[in-house]
């Protein structure tokens, strides 16, 4: 059987929304919901965070917690430091990034995508979902757009541009909406962490870009499950429109 955890960095400390994984969501806190949701996978589950306040709640409601204090520039590097501290002696076949801003996101989807990651040769795996130019998010620079091969099943590029392009202007065509779950081998995590800044990722501000401009392959899965993560506090509603 194969060895998963799902790790999901949680920082109190946000710019556009301060204390977002304490925020409520129809009586239940953001961080809880995102930490149910990935046990439904059936994979081991673990809240990386270096707050304490967010530490007593996640185990007040049962949670598992692996406090990471260190001052990282981001939540790969807050959950490398997890595996290497606490889950390496495991042996673990995969280890799941999960943002902590993501509460609508189905277990079902990332046990799926554990799946196809095992069964492929690819030393990173993610999500897409496909959507079409018709719509205003192929124009907004939040949404991280991906370059995909259908056939080979591999993300060539990220991008927060409009792409790909169609020169030819033939109407509305298909393009695939990056979500921000990454699934790794734990060498490979280990690996991309210790990486510098590249020179793309500098750019685009995306850092799934290190990782292909060293030479790692990226593979994904779709889903057509809607998600809605959450950046600011306006997102709440939208979250709360979402639920049944």
């Amino acid at each position: 059987m194969a060895r998963v955890a799902i790790l999901i960095p949680a920082r109190f400390a946000s710019s556009r929304f301060p204390g977002k994984p304490l925020a409520q969501i129809k009586g239940r806190s953001m961080i809880e919901r995102v930490f149910e949701n990935c046990q439904l996978s059936g994979f081991e589950s673990h809240v990386v965070t270096d707050h304490p306040g967010i530490e007593e709640h996640v185990r007040s409601f049962g949670g598992s917690v692996l406090r990471v204090d260190d001052d990282v520039p981001s939540g790969s590097e807050r959950i490398a430091l997890g595996y290497e501290r606490f889950l390496r002696s495991r042996s673990l076949d995969l280890v799941i990034n999960v943002q902590g801003d993501e509460p609508l996101l189905n277990g079902s989807v990332l046990r799926e995508l554990a799946e196809f990651h095992l069964a492929s040769g690819f030393d990173v795996a993610t999500l897409l979902r496909e959507r079409s130019t018709s719509e205003e998010d192929f124009h907004n620079p939040n949404v991280v757009k991906a370059v995909y091969a259908p056939g080979s099943r591999q993300c060539l590029y990220f991008s927060r541009q409009s792409l790909p392009y169609d020169r030819d202007g033939g109407g509305p065509y298909s393009w695939y909406q990056h979500i921000g779950v990454y699934s790794y081998r734990p060498a490979v995590l280990s690996a991309f962490v210790k990486l510098p800044q590249s020179r793309l990722e500098g750019l685009e501000k995306l850092e799934q870009l290190r990782a292909l401009e060293n030479r790692m392959t990226l593979g994904a899965i779709l889903t057509t499950q809607k998600l809605i993560g959450v950046d600011v506090p306006d997102d709440i509603k939208k979250v709360e429109g979402a639920l049944f």
